[in-house]
């Protein structure tokens, strides 16, 4: 199945199972149950993927059934977190059971990991192991550790360094079939197995003429779908590119876009039955075929400096953000006379909406939370209007989860808000100890109870579960 979006495998019946990251999503059968499934995922390891369309007999219905069964059992927690901002590239986490407030001082502190470099990469994690990017005095490193913080191996990715006093990596690794793929801030790009020995390697800006839209060095996260790569070097020879993610050989590339290259991680959605890519770049928001790399769509965006956040998409609307006055912008992608249109719904100007810098914007139904010029706002999706502001939450990147929002500021402190398009409340608060001198720009991640944080060198591991 595709990376990050839904198919669903229907038969002539009314019987219909649909399926995200070869995981079960949603059933519905003969006797009008509709299992939300979303909430569970189960390590591609341990089940088949669904790779065709299957017939949902009795026979198939006991073992589906029985799979929800065993699925409720898991359903707690999570099995995965393989990629930038989760399975789906959302931000989301479905697993339940967390703490509804945090105690005095903060939740229980499980372990701190060191020596995993100067940089800004977040985490993943993927069976047992978490994964992150970061710099070493002599190069960029991927570093794999167990559960307990005990590093397991770690492989060279490129030069160190970065740009203007912000050394590091900036990019977060990816897990997928075996592998993990890491985009170091020089622009090489690593195919590294899950045991620390590299498979293959190119340079996105001197193999391929990438050019950024500034100096701030590369930063995307590589998007794994199928059996190719995905990233964004920008530039006059085709702004997206598609590698085979066994050889690291070229796929496609889009000519029909040569903006330069922004810092955001494209999306997969599924518009107009076609499956798309989704980028935002220093120009515009565009939409590539997944298939072929042809460009289906593109929204004129100009952006200034760094345009950084993750595009969001759903039901026909795509919410784009990014800070330096810039705003935010709502455009309605629909597949209408035999082309694909993007037209604008939506503007605002700067910190009128959302002007987004790099913790992130996450879409919850039909509203949208994220940092705001140095506040937490909330926006309605289909019609861009704000719902609320709030000052006091300061500047940060957030998660969701188990219907809360985790935000951990630039200055260090976490905060735990409730998750409601009708104003701010803040739950809990904590200061993370031992904080560096640089700013917190790492994401959060929460998985199976615990949250990690990622401060330069150091990792902090909480216990967050009830």
């Amino acid at each position: 199945m595709p990376n990050g979006i839904a198919r669903s495998l229907r038969n002539s019946s009314t019987n219909t199972v649909t399926c995200k990251n070869g995981r079960p999503s949603s059933m519905t059968g003969p006797f009008g149950w509709d299992f939300k499934l979303c909430a569970i995922w189960l390590n591609p390891s341990t089940i088949q993927r669904i790779q065709s369309p299957i017939l949902l007999t009795k026979q198939n219905m006991r073992i589906l059934t029985s799979t929800f069964v065993l699925g409720l059992t898991l359903s707690l927690f999570a099995a995965d977190w393989p990629q930038w901002r989760g399975p789906n590239r959302d931000g989301v986490n479905l697993e339940k059971g967390l703490a509804a407030e945090w105690p005095e001082g903060g939740p229980k502190l499980l372990y701190k990991a060191t020596g995993v470099g100067a940089g800004f990469s977040s985490v993943v994690i993927a069976d047992d192991t978490v994964y992150t990017l970061g710099d070493l005095e002599d190069a960029c490193y991927l570093f794999a550790l167990d559960l307990k913080g005990k590093h397991k191996w770690k492989s060279r990715i490129g030069e160190p360094k970065g740009h203007r006093g912000y050394p590091g990596p900036r990019s977060t690794p990816t897990v997928a079939n075996g592998h993990v793929y890491a985009l170091g801030q020089q622009g090489d790009l690593v195919c590294v197995s899950t045991e620390g020995k590299e498979v293959w390697r190119v340079n996105i800006q001197n193999d391929y003429e990438g050019r950024m839209m500034s100096g701030w060095r590369w930063s995307e996260s590589p998007l794994v779908d199928d059996d190719k790569v995905v990233v964004t070097p920008g530039g006059d020879k085709g702004a997206v590119l598609a590698l085979d993610a066994k050889t690291g050989k070229q796929v496609w590339r889009c000519e029909g876009l040569t903006d330069p290259a922004g810092y955001s991680s494209l999306i997969i959605r599924e518009i107009g039955d076609i499956k798309q890519y989704i980028q935002l770049t220093g120009k515009s928001v565009a939409g590539i075929d997944a298939g072929n790399g042809k460009l289906l769509w593109r929204a004129d965006r100009p952006g200034k400096t760094a345009v950084i956040s993750t595009p969001i998409y759903d039901k026909g609307t795509l919410f784009v953000t990014s800070a330096y006055g810039v705003g935010c912008n709502g455009f309605k992608v629909e597949y209408k006379n035999n082309q694909f249109v993007a037209n604008e719904i939506y503007k605002h100007v700067g910190g009128a909406g959302m002007a987004n810098h790099h913790g992130g914007a996450i879409r919850v139904g039909d509203y949208v939370y994220g940092s705001n010029s140095g506040q937490l706002s909330c926006l309605r999706l289909s019609d861009g209007e704000v719902m609320w502001n709030e000052q006091s939450a300061g500047k940060g990147a957030i998660i969701v989860a188990d219907n809360k929002i985790i935000l951990r500021t630039e200055r260090g402190p976490v905060s735990l808000v409730k998750l409601s398009p009708t104003g701010y409340e803040e739950v809990s608060r904590f200061d993370q100890p031992e904080r560096t001198r640089a700013r917190a720009w790492a994401h959060p991640v929460v998985l199976n109870g615990k949250l990690y944080l990622r401060d330069q060198d150091n990792m902090f591991v909480y216990d967050i579960s009830r």
